[in-house]
């Protein structure tokens, strides 16, 4: 069996990889029956030398792989027919520039595993970049805030090394008694968490950040049940929220009366409330001045949201007053934003470290010996030219 870690092919391109060298190694160490070979990449986070080093092949022709694993969508022209491949497809939510592609995998009869539904029996994710998207853009909201109020200088993420070179950097964050609002609880906000914390960043209760003042700044993590009221009254009821979320009204306007930043890490529903409304910005008792939307929904549950922001450009000022956007830090009475789509890009090596110790723990065993629990049954979107029975709701998506 031989896996091929392929080359990421978009422009502009992904630096993350889906194993360092030294996981690499551990594979074939663990998979007797295993060889691992590198496609050539100018770009990639770990350099080719760095595979080289440890003997790990580096080729250009991957034809001879039977699996072949990247981070985003291949290019089309350069699908091979007949594999196995593991990429992030965006296809799932029948995403329209996907479509082509998904049509082509089926026609060139490949067998797609998405990484986004690999789950197990609970329905829990095994693989992700989550905690890398909270950690980048909860660092990004605070360089911006600095940048804004002029208070301090730190070095863009991705000029950091790795993730232990970033929080080296968050030392230098010194920052006046302001309040900072992080909506989320899973993996998005508790490493948007974990920066607020090494930058000493104290966390506070719901109730404390609404009626009490600090000498220091501070924090909230908001779950969804802190900041939606059940319509008809009663308590919040999660599964209810996530099945039929339009029976909530959010409650989010008591937060941004008294928040500087927000951190939104909340994964939204399309039926659910908007955290706020355009007029709820512009009401004198709205104080934030920083936003850092790290899910980044496009005219979604943060209505500044209006475009994706990157990462050589990742902000801009948003004025409520006419909804419109202008360039970053241009008027005190704006709002700046910050929506950079792919932040687990900044720190690549971190990322690709703890994504490739996921696959290695949990789905390498069912991808390449058994797949007793059906992992990888359940996130296997096409095979043998056709959609699996979990995917038949992608049908109309895919037809000519």
């Amino acid at each position: 069996m031989t896996i091929g870690l392929i080359r990421e092919g978009r422009i502009p391109p992904d630096k993350r990889v889906t194993f360092s060298p030294l996981q690499v190694e551990e594979i074939m160490q663990r998979f007797a029956n295993v060889q691992v070979v590198s496609q050539q990449s100018p770009v990639r986070c770990f350099g080719d030398e760095e595979y080289t080093a440890l003997d790990i092949p580096l080729v250009e022709n991957i034809h001879v792989c039977d699996i072949l694993m990247g981070i985003k969508e291949v290019q089309i022209p350069d699908l091979i027919p007949n594999k196995t491949y593991l990429f992030f497809s965006h296809t799932l939510k029948k995403q329209p520039h996907n479509k082509k592609l998904l049509q082509e995998i089926l026609k060139k009869n490949i067998r797609l595993i998405d990484y986004e539904v690999l789950r197990d029996t609970q329905g829990n994710r095994l693989v992700a970049f989550g905690r890398f998207a909270g950690i980048v853009g909860a660092y990004n909201g605070l360089w911006a805030f600095g940048k804004r109020m002029n208070l301090f200088s730190l070095r863009r993420a991705f000029e950091c090394f790795d993730i232990n070179d970033l929080k080296l950097e968050l030392r230098k964050v010194k920052l006046p008694p302001i309040k900072i609002a992080l909506t989320g609880a899973g993996r998005v906000a508790k490493g948007a968490m974990e920066t607020l914390d090494t930058a000493g960043i104290r966390k506070v209760s719901p109730q404390d950040f609404l009626t009490q003042t600090f000498d220091e700044p501070v924090y909230i993590q908001l779950s969804s049940a802190e900041y939606h009221l059940r319509k008809e009254g009663g308590h919040f009821n999660r599964e209810e929220f996530h099945q039929n979320p339009e029976r909530y009204n959010s409650r989010f306007s008591d937060f941004t009366k008294v928040s500087d930043v927000l951190l939104a890490g909340a994964y939204w529903n399309p039926m659910a409330p908007l955290l706020f409304t355009k007029q709820d910005m512009l009401s004198r008792d709205f104080k934030i001045k920083v936003i850092a939307d790290i899910t980044c929904d496009i005219n979604g549950s943060v209505p500044s949201t209006k475009r994706a922001t990157s990462i050589v450009d990742p902000l801009y000022d948003y004025d409520p007053a006419d909804d419109s956007i202008h360039p970053p830090l241009s008027n005190d009475r704006f709002i700046t934003v910050m929506a950079i789509d792919n932040l687990p890009c900044e720190l690549p090596r971190s990322a690709s470290e703890e994504f490739g110790r996921d696959l290695i723990d949990h789905i390498l065993k069912p991808l390449l010996i058994e797949d007793s629990e059906g992992i990888i049954a359940r996130a296997t979107i096409a095979e043998n030219g056709k959609l699996t029975s979990h995917f038949e709701y992608l049908r109309d998506y895919v037809a000519p």
